[in-house]
């Protein structure tokens, strides 16, 4: 080849609604890595306390919950309620702030997608990875939790690191179907803060699994955020073990929207630019 013989590539539109393209997603890891520390930055940038949102959040919302579902409801748990509805709330506040960065995260990078090629998925990866660094803070404010009302746990909290994975993949399995619709119907994004404010409810964080009627519970599990908590807590706080059913209902619908989320996405991603 001769030195002014100029290299030309050329970008094709996936082949197959299941083709994934890691390996170039890998190629762009750079700038997922860059577009996380962007993320993870602006989020508390010009805040007074800054990081310290992170733990305060939690913290208050789970000393509403302690005073409201354990003083005046009287709701029966097995371990002290702060730590019983603080182990609840950090998967859900997680998989709830992701969902909503998630699911902006293409129309909210339209002049990115609009100038220079990337793989799509990198914007929705990339949103996934901020809520991590708040969970890390959360942590070590449960362990401050645990010392304090004398509650060790137990092996179980090895599994930690298997439940937390399980919440991310929730947490994107909804992501890339809402951020694809979001596209194209914006409504999508104005509904998703009230359709958390609904879904919390709807999951055993305030209240243990044990109160919804054994009929019920099937039907419940479909919701995959019951799984994921109950796993979570079970994990950290060695409580009763959870339901391995409704565990695995909740996985199983997981699954489901995941792999049916990525196939919609990867169909309609080469008309996101046009869109936007």
């Amino acid at each position: 080849m001769s030195p002014t013989a100029k290299q030309s590539t050329i970008i094709e539109p996936p082949r197959g609604w299941l083709k994934l393209n890691l390996g170039e997603i890998w190629r762009y890891r750079d700038l997922l890595y860059l577009l996380a520390r962007r993320d993870i930055s602006t989020r508390f940038r010009q805040s007074v306390i800054g990081y310290g949102w992170a733990i305060l959040r939690p913290l208050l919302t789970a000393a509403i919950f302690t005073l409201v579902f354990s003083v005046f409801v009287k709701v029966e748990t097995e371990v002290p309620y702060p730590i019983f509805a603080f182990a609840g709330l950090m998967p859900w506040l997680y998989f709830a702030n992701s969902l909503t960065d998630v699911t902006s995260s293409i129309v909210g990078g339209g002049p990115l997608l609009t100038k220079v090629y990337f793989p799509r998925l990198v914007l929705p990866l990339a949103k996934i990875g901020v809520g991590l660094v708040e969970l890390a803070l959360q942590f070590l404010v449960l362990f401050g939790l645990l010392i304090y009302y004398s509650y060790a746990p137990g092996w179980q909290i090895l599994l930690v690191p298997v439940f937390v994975l399980v919440t991310v993949v929730t947490a994107l399995a909804f992501g890339i179907w809402l951020t694809a619709l979001n596209v194209k119907y914006r409504d999508v994004g104005m509904a998703v803060p009230f359709l958390i404010q609904i879904w919390m409810y709807l999951c055993p964080i305030v209240y243990p699994i044990t109160m919804v009627p054994e009929q019920f519970r099937t039907i419940y599990a479909i919701n995959p955020m019951v799984g994921v908590i109950e796993g979570f807590r079970w994990a950290l706080l060695g409580t009763q073990h959870p339901n391995w059913t409704m565990v695995g209902v909740s996985l199983a619908v997981m699954s489901v929207i995941l792999i049916t989320g990525v196939a919609y996405f990867r169909k309609v991603e080469t008309s996101f630019a046009d869109i936007i």
